[in-house]
């Protein structure tokens, strides 16, 4: 039987679902807050957070695609000035340092929209002494989670674990060293890209993230823990 028979994700939600299960020790935990990376990471850490019972949040990464694959990954950018290289990638796709600060430069202003379209004057998470659980609704070559984590490092989390539905070995292997938990239900025997692995891949819309953001706050506005 191969992996795609009996290991295919219906869509967002219901992978975020598959991960409620291995994460129910952070349940009701005040120290404990989920960033989600958006946009498709959104509904996968929606539902979680929903499931536990704890805060939902953003980390706004951007993926620095190749100018001739642009969905395959030279690096990524996070918030609080974070870059990072994918060697690997640019060993294959040399392009001049020109040609990289261009992208550079593009996705930081995406970025920055994004943080404005997303959180508007919401105030910043402060994560010293948390435990964050950063989520995305999948890992390819890992780049966009690397910043992620290196970002929320900067803030000296007590804990940082990543959790993700689907994710090839090797990429989940390299950043199991980085963190300390990674969770993920499916290790596909081959890997060509996250959406293989959805029915529904479809992209999710800023306004679907604004939706689930806003809901997720009024959730935490009215819980019990908020009114003390």
């Amino acid at each position: 039987m191969s992996p795609l028979s009996h290991s295919i994700l219906q869509d967002r939600a219901a992978a975020g679902r598959r991960l409620v299960e291995p994460l129910l020790h952070y349940a009701h935990r005040p120290d404990v807050i989920i960033l989600a990376l958006p946009r498709g990471g959104v509904p996968v850490a929606y539902e979680v957070a929903r499931a536990l019972g704890v805060r939902l949040d953003l980390m706004l990464v951007r993926k620095l695609g190749v100018p001739s694959r642009p969905e395959y990954a030279m690096g990524a950018i996070a918030s609080g000035g974070i870059q990072i290289r994918n060697e690997e990638a640019l060993h294959f796709h040399p392009i001049d340092r020109a040609a990289f600060q261009a992208v550079v430069d593009r996705e930081s202003r995406e970025l920055r929209r994004r943080e404005q379209v997303y959180r508007g004057s919401r105030a910043p998470v402060h994560l010293k002494d948390q435990v964050v659980i950063l989520i995305d609704d999948g890992l390819a070559t890992g780049a966009s989670m690397r910043a992620a984590v290196q970002a929320v490092r900067l803030q000296a989390p007590s804990r940082i674990v990543v959790a993700v539905p689907v994710a090839p070995v090797e990429t989940a292997e390299a950043l199991r060293r980085e963190v300390d938990e990674l969770v993920c239900p499916l290790f596909p025997d081959w890997f060509t890209s996250i959406g293989h692995w959805y029915v529904d891949f479809s992209q999710t819309s800023d306004a679907e993230v604004i939706e689930l953001l806003q809901r997720a706050w009024v959730q935490e506005a009215d819980s019990p823990d908020a009114k003390g």
